[in-house]
């Protein structure tokens, strides 16, 4: 054993301790004291994304972590104190919560004024309810995903927003890191694929409610459709006859649900698509990544885009606890997916 600096008796003995829990698991090639930390040069084998897990659930009592990077040609593994987590406030979920049903209700009822098949009362509760079905999907597929990998996160918060979205979408905060690439890569893609198919559906019903007609309403305006409500509009028609498409509240809030899809999955922050880039690709090319979506968003004229993403893409992405160990084959399979669904949420420039 060789130190920096001479170890109190405490640290040695708990120094001892851990290097029996991970000789137990890894063959150690060089171990030490590095600023007070356990640190060891570890040799890896076929078997080492499990033998770090079960070293990271041996620590997790003792309120330690393994951190498992590579430092030029050796990996090196650091036994590090688990930070403190900060009990949250559900008050805080509830009261956002409830703010955003009732901009929610605002903003439907507001759209439903020009809509004379029904009450804007009906109207304000169909959009509201499919809003939350899809924003609630989303955040609860993080917070499931996040269960299964023993990570530490808060229910969602739901973001109130303005006519004519009602809702800035919805957050979970991650209080503890990801144990590999796989539970950070699964903690990604959950909410946009579970949130995308439930969008799915929303529409479908959304625009067997629209209603086509020839002529646009004075006080209409036309939407960017992205390609998979262009392809549900062909494959389940409306009713009506025309080439201009009313949508119905239900029907713009499968808009609004592919359009959040879309946002998460930008490969910047901490964002869903930031999680998979960041596995897939690493830190640098996620970094590179934002500014090409900044750039794009700007040639499109999307500039509240542009300006959320740069103010993103400014924090690098601290990846996984262990982040050597290999992606598995159906997650990369999967990555294939989320570029479909990424490709099929996008608002092209034509109009519906």
């Amino acid at each position: 054993m060789t130190t920096e600096s001479e170890p109190s008796q405490p640290q040695v003995m708990q120094y001892q301790q851990i290097h029996s829990l991970v000789q137990a698991e890894f063959t150690i090639e060089e171990g030490f004291i590095e600023h007070d930390i356990p640190t060891f040069f570890v040799k890896l084998q076929p078997n080492s994304k499990q033998a770090f897990l079960r070293l990271y659930k041996q620590l997790d009592p003792k309120g330690l972590a393994p951190f498992l990077r590579k430092r030029d040609d050796k990996h090196v593994l650091k036994i590090v104190p688990k930070p403190v987590v900060k009990t949250s406030r559900k008050t805080t979920n509830i009261a956002l919560f409830l703010a955003t049903m009732a901009t929610l209700l605002i903003t439907g009822y507001l759209l439903s004024l020009n809509w004379t098949q029904h009450d804007p009362l009906i109207g304000a509760t169909m959009f509201t309810t499919a809003m939350m079905a899809i924003l609630g999907a989303h955040e609860m597929a993080h917070k499931l995903a996040a269960n299964k990998h023993d990570v530490e996160a808060t229910y969602p918060y739901f973001i109130p927003g303005i006519p004519p979205l009602g809702t800035f979408g919805a957050v979970i905060q991650q209080k503890s890191m990801a144990p590999n690439r796989d539970a950070l890569f699964d903690l990604g893609m959950s909410g946009p694929v579970i949130g995308f198919i439930i969008t799915i559906f929303v529409t479908i019903v959304g625009v067997q409610l629209s209603q086509r007609t020839p002529i646009m309403p004075p006080n209409a305006s036309p939407l960017q459709v992205p390609l998979l409500f262009d392809f549900i509009y062909w494959i389940f028609p409306p009713n009506g006859q025309g080439d201009i498409l009313l949508l119905h509240p239900v029907a713009y809030a499968g808009y609004i649900g592919m359009i959040i899809t879309m946002l998460n999955l930008l490969p910047t922050g901490m964002l869903d698509g930031g999680h998979v880039t960041r596995v897939l690709l690493g830190d640098k090319t996620r970094t590179v990544l934002s500014y090409i979506a900044i750039i794009a968003m700007l040639l499109i004229g999307a500039w509240l885009m542009a300006i959320l993403v740069f103010f993103l893409s400014g924090y690098p992405h601290p990846g996984s606890l262990d982040d050597v160990s290999k992606l598995s084959m159906s997650r990369k399979l999967a990555a294939i997916a989320l570029i479909i669904i990424f490709v099929l949420t996008i608002a092209p420039l034509y109009t519906l």
